[in-house]
């Protein structure tokens, strides 16, 4: 969460939650384990027991991950960012507990996705998430002309994301290929106090310095 205090976005009941809770699934067990220490600064580190979870965890590894739900015992899932189970790698966890017939309870938290969508002044009602798009810039081009034309023909907002060191190349992608109309919502550091979140037709967006390096940032079109 950067440097606000997490509770400053975050429930009482997720505080209330982590109390309670010693069996997490994570991405990161170093991230998540300072993200405990935050929420509840009391607890003793000693007693977690955390999992990780992520794109090469195999399909095999993940039963064990949930045994003690089996056993008796809570199991928190916790994202590096935005919600659990959104374009994270958490989702596979709760699939299993479904088939499994463990209960699920989400917590109410901040989504990246949806705080951004809330800045865009777009449409909210039909939207799509697309994740990462192609590094080739001739790929990449051809999907940016792709989700323009969903956006166009279908009235949906079209949401994206880059690895934060080729942020600023993906703006400067977005302005030179997208139609001088096409809306661009950059959405940078959500909840932190450098939040930078700006909607501009695709034309402007050439005028517009802003350094988006190494920074979170969601990106959304709407032609």
């Amino acid at each position: 969460m950067g440097d606000v205090p997490p509770l400053a976005v975050l429930p009482v009941t997720v505080k209330n939650a982590v109390e309670q809770i010693d069996h997490y699934i994570v991405e990161h067990e170093k991230n998540a384990r300072r993200f405990i220490k935050s929420i509840v600064t009391e607890k003793q580190q000693s007693i977690l027991k955390l999992q990780e979870i992520n794109k090469f965890t195999s399909e095999e590894e993940i039963p064990a991950m949930l045994n003690p739900c089996l056993e008796g015992f809570d199991v928190g899932v916790i994202s590096d960012a935005g919600c659990p189970g959104i374009a994270d790698p958490g989702a596979r966890a709760v699939h299993y507990a479904h088939e499994k017939g463990i209960k699920v309870i989400p917590l109410v938290g901040p989504s990246s996705i949806l705080l951004a969508m809330m800045a865009s002044g777009f449409n909210g009602q039909n939207f799509a998430f697309n994740g990462y798009l192609p590094i080739d810039k001739g790929e990449r081009k051809a999907e940016l002309k792709r989700l323009e034309k969903l956006s166009k023909d279908y009235d949906q907002s079209q949401l994206f994301i880059e690895t934060p060191y080729r942020n600023n190349q993906m703006l400067q992608s977005l302005a030179e290929n997208l139609n001088a109309q096409t809306r661009i919502c950059v959405a940078c550091d959500i909840t932190l106090p450098s939040e930078y979140i700006k909607t501009a037709p695709a034309e402007l967006w050439k005028k517009i310095k802003v350094d988006l390096h190494k920074r979170p940032t969601l990106f959304i079109i709407q032609g």
